[in-house]
């Protein structure tokens, strides 16, 4: 994902990748000079930099090669040392730039590095530029909790009526060993249509996340959608004192019905890229 920070009247962009946020130096140079390539080169062949850019590989890439990386910073202390982005990559092995050469080339390097590279162009211009990521990350984590928030929303509308159907339909007729597993039951009969599989299974497939999060949070908004539906449909099954076999048919029917009609909603397709 592509984003732009507005930083002293320059536009640097940064994207996301693996994780990690990558921030361009190109347009980092741009504020020094027109012509960020050459701002790039000044900066990358300075030894200073070399033994950072080293350190940071040594610790984050284990695909780093150290022996061509010594050769390097040795060479560095040559007046005739040149270096370039693509140079680096090449020799080292290194991941924490990613440079494209040529008239229309670019320059991106993770956080960690641009800071560094912005507090080489100017200390002033590094604290605006950090201060602008934080802002941004912040202003996206409150989009994210707000997601979250209006997922659960959507998850919880129709489950009332479902347990309320339960309550009133279904456990008078069951043992009571039954009735401790009937909102479980029911719970997990849309789950399968849904995720095919139960609350247990995801639990057991996901150890880590389970610990603080159920299925249902990772579930995308079209099936939440469909999820609160259904959950309305199975209350008045229940009613109808369907057998659970015949509400599992009918209700696998309404899925798909209700998926394809979805699917063709250009607004809730694109809520669903957004991957929550």
């Amino acid at each position: 994902m592509t984003r732009t920070l507005n930083v002293k009247w320059t536009e640097i962009v940064l994207f996301e990748q693996k994780e990690d946020d990558y921030i361009s130096l190109t347009d980092i140079a741009k504020h020094k000079w027109d012509k960020p390539d050459m701002i790039i080169q000044n900066w990358i062949r300075n030894k200073n930099t070399i033994e950072y850019l080293g350190i940071w590989e040594w610790l984050n890439n284990q695909n780093f090669k150290p022996f061509e990386f010594e050769g390097v910073k040795n060479e560095a202390w040559s007046n005739a040392f040149v270096m370039t982005p693509k140079k680096w990559i090449d020799t080292t092995n290194a991941i924490w730039i990613i440079s494209k050469s040529g008239r229309y080339g670019w320059t991106y390097a993770h956080k960690d590095i641009a800071f560094k590279f912005a507090s080489w162009i100017s200390p002033e211009f590094e604290l605006y530029i950090i201060r602008e990521f934080q802002r941004l990350k912040e202003d996206e984590k409150k989009r994210e909790l707000s997601w979250w928030d209006i997922k659960r929303s959507i998850a919880s509308v129709n489950y009332k009526i479902q347990t309320d159907s339960i309550k009133y339909n279904l456990i008078p007729s069951l043992s009571d060993f039954e009735q401790k597993y009937a909102y479980a039951n029911e719970a997990d009969l849309i789950n399968l249509i849904i995720f095919w599989k139960t609350a247990k299974k995801w639990e057991e497939e996901n150890p880590e996340l389970a610990k603080n999060w159920n299925m249902r949070d990772y579930a995308d908004v079209i099936e939440l959608i469909i999820l609160s539906n259904l959950e309305s449909f199975n209350a008045d099954y229940m009613q109808q004192w369907l057998s659970r076999s015949d509400r599992f048919e009918r209700l696998s029917k309404i899925t798909q019905t209700q998926k394809q009609s979805l699917l063709n909603d250009k607004k809730l397709v694109n809520f669903k890229k957004l991957n929550w």
